[in-house]
């Protein structure tokens, strides 16, 4: 094998994977030398050499590994250390714990409980020698140093090694990580079947809005989703995308994985709103609600004219806020409104610390130089002495833009408030889950994630996908792929900052693509979709940490487990705690039958399509063909016929599959030649899908409402109107409209609270 292939083979890339239509492809020399060069890796060969040497003889050469993670459920835990063969050494450590954690040290080793320290120290020739190997000059032994049993949480552990009890010979530390093996049950939040709905927030039109849903809105469906009985509300991610690039819409494209887009806030459900006569002047002058009907009024989001109107307000609010906030004139209420604000937002951001105060200062950079040139996006745009978060340039930036900064943060507070007052709304209401969030696969490569760790991630890779039954010309999604390596040596903190990010509003979470996590397809710079290379990533670590935040948070997860995907891997998942996910469209035998639903696994969502499908009457009426034919998406014509030919024996056969169940009634069955979609089909599906052991079943608002056209097409950008499309019915007459009141009936009877 060449260096690069050494290398590459180390690192972690695959050499060949097997396609979704059974041919094995093989990575390339050109991409595997790109990517490497992308992850940072000289490729002279002396470079690599010593870049193989290195990663070849490192569990010999440093003392801990970079992360340790202790599986919880054993009784006894062990880590590997690796030291120099000599005579004479001693062991000293110590494991610093988690703050809130009780930990019970085990015996022989000693707690100081005020500082929150275990620690011990043993001669290292008592150590268990595990495996031996020579380097240059120098033997080296692995050895098994015996933990104590912890409870579950992020230590770190420090060791130290003397001569003869005198001269220190060497230190090291690695994060100490106790995690669960399974992860917060859909069980253990109801013991029943459950389902509930799934929506695009900003497709909600209603009498309130500003021209895209809110979170107003969203409290307006939890409320009467619990009085049907529904037990959850899946949403599109609600990540940050950017506040001066508001045209920027893939909420799968984000700038931030750990915040909120403050373009879903009801600005007239912040505090101050009403008291605040600017603003109130503003809102009711005739050009503001000329702007504001105009909006309401679009058939498609027009995102920048939603954020025009919604951060001119917040921008008056905010200066209101800044002003009355330490009046003392102020009469008794008002002076009371504003010090509760001050107090919050103060608490709000001591809470975040500088997570808080590095991405408002990344969006206030972004303003700034977007500001003074309209074609600068993204950091990667800046004068280089800002294109480091840690530089002077930045540091100066934040003490003379220390106001604008403040007003960053004061956007995500308003947006924490309100989605936190929706998830308390859930629980409020006892609907079993709540929100059910969507975490994306990755982020924008010019966006906060990317700019604040960059050491972290692989500038200009991009994640993706192979050739596949929904794409078959691969897909290139423009996310910037995180480092598996400098994942670990990380000790998984990016990972496990974008969950919580998410579960402390929620009661389930999605992650998408979640093969991802397994092993990420990368799409080397300046090549093809279908030209890209796997590469694997700690799987066993990475479920662990799933496990672990999920337990914290009493938080369900559901992994998107679509696509390519090896054999065994949603039983993998599922033996994790998560849910699979099960999609009606894909549920199919070979033969093109539709899978009876009794066997689908207990521990899977079942729904009939996504975001990134096309809905049931889209599906029944060749929508999803048409646009395919139309975007030049089938590698062939031959393909596109076929496609086309063969979707008239899959609609008999779900009308088959339906009427083997007795769920439809076939006088009431939708024409197939024409192909016509009725509310009858509609209702039998979600019938056929209620009958699975599933435990969780979603039920699309744009089924419910028997839309055609698909949410996303993925491989397209704005050839198709993805993530703009808003629902044809007001949130308020939803309930009014035939198929999803027959469909809430329905679910009550097939799977009741």
């Amino acid at each position: 094998m060449d260096l690069i292939g050494k290398l590459a083979d180390i690192v972690g890339f695959h050499e060949s994977y097997t396609g979704t239509f059974g041919d094995k492809v093989f990575a390339t020399d050109e991409a595997k030398r790109a990517l490497l060069n992308a992850m940072g890796f000289d490729l002279d060969d002396e470079s690599l050499t010593e870049s193989i040497n290195y990663l070849e003889q490192r569990q010999w050469t440093t003392i801990l590994p970079v992360v340790h993670i202790a599986k919880l459920e054993e009784q006894e835990h062990a880590i590997t250390i690796s030291l120099p063969k000599v005579d004479g050494l001693q062991l000293v450590w110590q494991i610093v714990l988690e703050e809130d954690t009780e930990n019970v040290p085990s015996k022989n080793h000693n707690q100081n409980r005020a500082d929150n320290i275990i620690e011990g120290k043993i001669n290292v020739s008592e150590l268990l020698i595990i495996a031996e190997a020579s380097i240059g000059e120098t033997q080296y032994c692995q050895y098994l140093l015996n933990l104590p049993t912890l409870t579950q949480g992020y230590h770190q552990l420090d060791v130290s090694f003397f001569k003869n009890n005198d001269s220190l010979q060497g230190s090291a530390s690695c994060p100490l990580i106790y995690a669960p093996k399974t992860c917060y049950s859909a069980q253990t939040a109801s013991n029943n079947k459950m389902w509930g709905y799934t929506a695009q927030l900003y497709s909600f039109r209603s009498n309130d809005n500003w021209g895209m849903g809110d979170f107003s809105d969203l409290s307006k469906l939890v409320d009467i989703s619990a009085q049907q009985q529904a037990a959850t509300i899946g949403l599109n991610p609600l990540h940050p995308l950017y506040v001066n690039n508001p045209a920027h819409r893939s909420p799968y494209s984000p700038s931030s994985r750990c915040f909120i887009n403050p373009l879903y806030i009801d600005v007239t459900q912040i505090a101050n709103f009403k008291c605040c006569q600017l603003a109130q002047d503003k809102v009711n002058s005739p050009l503001f609600q000329r702007s504001l009907a105009d909006s309401q009024a679009a058939d498609l989001v027009d995102y920048p004219a939603v954020a025009k109107l919604k951060y001119d307000i917040v921008e008056l609010l905010f200066a209101d806020f800044c002003v009355n906030k330490a009046d003392m004139a102020l009469p008794a209420n008002s002076a009371t409104l504003y010090q509760t604000m001050a107090s919050e937002f103060a608490q709000f951001k001591n809470k975040l610390g500088n997570d808080l105060q590095q991405f408002a200062t990344f969006d206030a950079l972004y303003e700034y130089f977007h500001n003074n040139d309209e074609n600068v996006f993204g950091w990667t745009d800046w004068p280089a002495e800002y294109q480091n978060p840690s530089s002077e340039a930045v540091r100066e930036f934040q003490i003379s833009h220390a106001t604008r900064i403040d007003y960053f943060c004061f956007l995500q507070w308003i947006a924490d408030q309100q989605l936190s007052t929706v998830s308390q709304q859930t629980r409020d209401k006892n609907m079993a889950i709540g929100l059910y969030l969507d975490l994306a696969v990755g982020c924008d490569g010019s966006g906060f994630d990317v700019w604040s760790e960059q050491d972290v991630y692989v500038a200009g890779a991009s994640i993706g996908a192979p050739p596949d039954d929904m794409n078959a010309l691969g897909q290139n999604w423009g996310l910037t792929p995180i480092n598996p390596v400098a994942l670990q040596t990380q000790g998984y903190q990016p990972l496990v900052k974008a969950l919580r990010a998410s579960m402390q509003y929620a009661g389930a979470l999605r992650i998408d693509h979640i093969l991802g996590l397994m092993r990420q397809y990368w799409v080397a710079p300046g090549m093809e979709a279908d030209e890209g290379v796997y590469i694997s990533f700690p799987w066993d670590d990475i479920l662990r940490i799933i496990a672990l935040e999920s337990r914290r948070n009493n938080c369900v997860v559901i992994g998107e487990d679509l696509g390519n995907v090896p054999d065994g891997f949603s039983e993998t998942i599922q033996n994790a705690g998560l849910l699979s996910f099960k999609v009606l469209f894909f549920e199919r035998w070979d033969s093109g039958l539709f899978k009876r639903p009794d066997t689908f696994p207990e521990q899977s969502v079942v729904t009939i399509a996504t975001h990134d499908t096309a809905t049931l009457t889209g599906w029944w009426q060749g929508r999803d063909l048409e646009w395919r034919q139309q975007l030049e998406l089938y590698p062939n014509e031959e393909t596109g016929l076929a496609d086309r030919n063969s979707r008239t024996f899959e609609r008999e056969n779900l009308i088959a599959a339906l009427n083997d169940l007795q769920v439809i009634d076939m006088n009431k069955a939708p024409s197939l030649s024409p192909a016509l979609m009725n509310t009858e089909l509609s209702i039998a599906v979600q019938k056929y899908l209620a009958v699975s052991p599933s435990h969780l079943q979603l039920i699309p608002i744009e089924d419910a409402l028997e839309i055609a056209e698909q949410v996303n097409i993925p491989g397209t950008i704005d050839q198709h109107p993805n993530w703009l499309q808003k629902l044809p019915v007001l949130l308020e007459d939803f309930w009014q409209t035939n198929s999803m009141t027959d469909i809430v009936r329905a679910m009550n009877v097939a799977r009741p609270k």
